[in-house]
């Protein structure tokens, strides 16, 4: 292990994610989480949380001490904001008065970050505080940014956590960003892949669509129809109860997937993704999502995979085609997040 490895941790509602990076060497690990133990973006348990992400590194012989962590989306806030030129100084003060509408409490129980977009200038990526102070931005008359809001106690805990599991936070970041980074890293070795594109994270819990041009976010939407209504579906058909039908669906147990009452549920999710482009489309005049890439679990139900192509007039990629290697492996489509979140925005 160099000084330069980091742990990628991508803490889902069904699937802990781990992604040991060391330049272009890449080690994954992933374990089932137990139930209720991530809610509403908080942890109901930091021993055993902690307890989990030390016994997945260490039963998949990952050793590391330094963290990027993704940041839980139901805690934070991000908006794309653009501002007149200021200093470093200046930025910090105004900074949070354009998360008015959004945060409630005391402004001094938040934290702002920023990443500088559409530009060659860096901003910060991470609510860890850096020992040294950034250069002032230069070169035009306004700063477009990416700004992220979160509250202290978030963070808090997941640092708090994180040193139970004998790990340092060195970088957090929401979700959204994990993509921005794997589009620029992607970008400094090879040609863009497309001026626009989606990235379709059909998770657990819920089901996300984020809407890019080039490496600024532009919208999301989220859907809370996630695959965990699999479940029910399932274990309704069978009369089983959840967990044996969980079982039955990772295992495509007589080829339950492509039972009808499963395929009116990709239906209906394929529905509400074409309406949710049209919309985007609708807003942005002259937009065309026409390339999308698919991540998160439900990446590997090909059934899934196939009603969404058959509704959406768009190319559908894997995402594990996004990271910027020379060789992209298909087993690391579920890990591209905790991959992502490593990498400098």
């Amino acid at each position: 292990m160099s000084k330069k490895a980091i742990l990628g941790i991508d803490i889902g509602h069904d699937q802990l994610k781990l992604a040991l990076v060391d330049g272009d060497s890449i080690q994954t690990a992933s374990a089932q989480m137990p139930d209720n133990l991530f809610h509403d973006g908080r942890f109901t348990s930091l021993e055993i949380m902690s307890s989990l992400i030390r016994d997945t590194m260490k039963e998949n012989g990952m050793k590391a001490t330094r963290a990027a962590v993704i940041l839980p989306g139901e805690s934070v806030y991000v908006k794309n904001v653009e501002m007149p030129m200021m200093t470093e100084e200046q930025l910090e003060y105004n900074l949070p008065y354009e998360f008015n509408d959004y945060i409630t409490g005391e402004v001094q129980d938040y934290l702002f970050d920023y990443a500088v977009i559409d530009s060659d200038d860096e901003g910060t990526d991470s609510f860890v505080p850096s020992e040294s102070g950034e250069e002032e931005s230069e070169g035009g008359e306004t700063l477009k940014l990416m700004a992220v809001g979160i509250e202290k106690s978030v963070v808090e805990e997941i640092e708090q956590m994180l040193r139970k599991a004998g790990l340092k936070m060195v970088k957090s970041a929401p979700t959204l960003c994990t993509f921005i980074s794997l589009f620029r890293a992607l970008s400094r070795v090879q040609e863009a892949i497309t001026e626009e594109y989606g990235i379709l994270d059909l998770g657990y819990s819920a089901i996300t669509l984020y809407m890019y041009k080039r490496d600024q976010h532009i919208a999301t939407r989220a859907f809370e129809m996630g695959l965990s209504s699999l479940d029910d579906i399932v274990a309704d058909k069978f009369g089983v109860e959840k967990h044996l039908a969980h079982s039955y669906i990772l295992n495509n147990y007589e080829k339950c997937l492509e039972s009808e009452e499963c395929v009116n549920f990709y239906d209906n999710i394929s529905v509400e993704l074409m309406r949710a482009i049209n919309f985007y489309e609708f807003s942005n005049q002259g937009s065309s999502l026409t390339d999308i890439w698919i991540c998160g679990g439900g990446s590997v139900n090909l059934p899934l995979i196939h009603a969404i192509g058959e509704t959406l007039e768009a190319d559908l990629h894997p995402a594990y085609k996004l990271l910027p290697f020379n060789e992209s492996i298909p087993q690391l489509n579920n890990f591209v997040q905790a991959i992502g979140v490593t990498m400098e925005i």
